[in-house]
């Protein structure tokens, strides 16, 4: 018996034989599906089988004959679309290619709308062309690609078949979108920096390495943009931001990817405390142009991002959330201890800052569900941010949680370069003691501070999460198109909960 690709394979090939192409280029559209629909929303009196005619093209999602009839469904970018064949208003060669077409194949189709008994808008074809051959039929008889393995590695077939799947990364593009034209509105400059860079800097985690031939040396892919959108800053660019790739060489999750997507900025002349105020009126307006409210369902649970959101600081999120009393929270053994009581896992060579990061992440994170903004981070997990005036060891410094996850990351840059130098030592010596994430040492960031950096404030966040957030995804992989994922059939890492 034979297969079906091969029952296919026998109609391209017949299609050759007749002179034919099977795929050509010639076929003009003059209307979306959607400009269809809006038309005759727009003017009932377009649904006629003697209206005017109108040119679409798209892919065939069903196909039912009758005889000397035949009802057509096709998608197109925008939606889908019935289709009527009657052999009478067709000549004989567009009738029998249509009687020879399979699910799968895009089609041009011409002719004039009309609403059928069950009140269904439908297109009487006039003229029919095929586009593409399709060789492979869909999955499931077009019922929808369910195996997530299937469904991430052959996104195109995900496309095709699953609608919703559509819709995510429509929103996510607007989304985007969104997002530029706010910051553009605010007299931000869009760049673009470095991402195989010298020193891979800005974050702590763990870079890509990777080797330039022609000059010798080594580069990492970059970690964050950070520490070249504070050069421009300095170089006068007061307002800039960046969207763009970063890559982390971590593990994989429903939380994390190695190649990800962040929003980036930095505003000369403001504080943490202004880029909050800036967030919330992002969100809001961002969830508004997306979903159409500022009140969205994330994982079934509501979540309010009109402003303003609550203010905590860490150590007092701890105490009252984490239960870790304030009287241990400088004291490196008792922490430990404390931690050993709790069953969270910490390094016991950290520092005190790490430690009490680590207590968060736990005892913490997991209960902020309405947008949060954690602040004063200890100075040792923030290398990069300013000192508080009324605290020195902690620092100007918030993260963004919402629904049990960090969105955003946000501080008041760090202008002093000697104790910006002090802050990479002190980094340089948790890299010797078995620290792989800390930051390198970055000579040249330092004298460009020595230039002098404007007051300046800066934010990073994570387009994927906020995606995940307007999508309601419970996994980062159903709002990057093309995930990384192990080779198939090889042992790897499995995706982490």
């Amino acid at each position: 018996m034979k297969s079906e690709v091969e029952t296919r394979r026998e109609k391209l090939a017949a299609i050759r034989n007749s002179g034919a192409d099977p795929y050509p280029n010639d076929f003009s559209v003059t209307h979306s599906v959607a400009d269809l629909k809006a038309l005759i929303e727009e003017d009932p009196g377009a649904l006629s089988e003697n209206g005017p005619d109108f040119s679409v093209a798209g892919r065939l999602i069903a196909v039912n004959r009758f005889g000397k009839t035949s009802f057509l469904r096709f998608r197109d970018v925008t939606c889908q679309l019935q289709a009527y064949i009657r052999k009478d208003r067709l000549s004989e060669d567009d009738f029998l290619l249509g009687k020879s077409l399979d699910i799968g194949d895009i089609v041009g189709l011409s002719g004039s709308l009309f609403t059928t008994s069950t009140g269904e808008w439908t297109l009487l074809v006039k003229g029919l062309k095929l586009l593409v051959k399709s060789l492979r039929p869909l999955p499931e008889k077009f019922h929808g690609l369910k195996d997530p393995e299937k469904r991430y590695r052959q996104r195109y077939l995900d496309l095709m078949v699953n609608p919703e799947v559509r819709e995510i990364f429509v929103r996510r593009s607007r989304m985007v979108q969104e997002i530029r034209a706010f910051f553009c509105e605010r007299g931000f400059l869009e760049v673009e920096t470095p991402m195989m860079q010298a020193v891979a800097g800005g974050a702590e985690a763990k870079p890509f390495k990777t080797h330039h031939n022609a000059l010798g040396m080594d580069l990492f892919l970059r970690i964050a943009p950070e520490l070249y959108l504070k050069r421009l800053v300095v170089g006068g660019l007061t307002r800039v931001f960046e969207i763009n790739r970063n890559f982390r060489n971590e593990g994989i999750s429903t939380q994390h990817n190695p190649e990800f997507t962040m929003l980036e900025f930095y505003q000369a002349y403001a504080t943490y405390e202004d880029l909050m105020d800036l967030t919330e009126e992002l969100f809001s307006r961002v969830a508004k142009a997306v979903t159409g409210s500022d009140r969205i369902v994330y994982q079934e649970r509501e979540i309010n991002l009109a402003p303003p959101w609550k203010r905590i600081s860490l150590a007092n999120a701890l105490r009252e959330m984490g239960d870790v009393p304030p009287e241990i929270h400088g004291d490196r053994e008792k922490l430990i201890a404390f931690a050993r009581s709790r069953q969270v896992p910490v390094d016991e060579k950290a520092r005190t800052g790490k430690i009490l990061t680590k207590l968060f992440d736990v005892l913490v994170e997991p209960q902020l569900v309405q947008p949060t903004f954690i602040t004063h981070y200890p100075v040792e997990v923030s290398p990069l941010s300013r000192r508080s005036r009324k605290d020195p060891s902690v620092t100007d410094r918030f993260e963004l949680f919402i629904a049990g996850r960090e969105i955003a990351n946000g501080f008041s840059e760090l202008n002093d370069p000697d104790d910006q130098r002090e802050r990479f030592q002190e980094q340089v010596k948790d890299r010797e003691a078995g620290d792989d994430e800390a930051h390198r040492m970055d000579e040249d960031y330092v004298e460009a501070l020595e230039y002098g950096l404007a007051p300046t404030a800066g934010e990073g966040i994570g387009i994927d999460r906020l995606a995940m957030l307007l999508a309601d995804a419970a996994s980062i992989r159903e709002v990057i198109l093309f995930p990384l994922l192990k080779d198939a059939g090889k042992p790897g890492q499995d995706e982490k909960a």
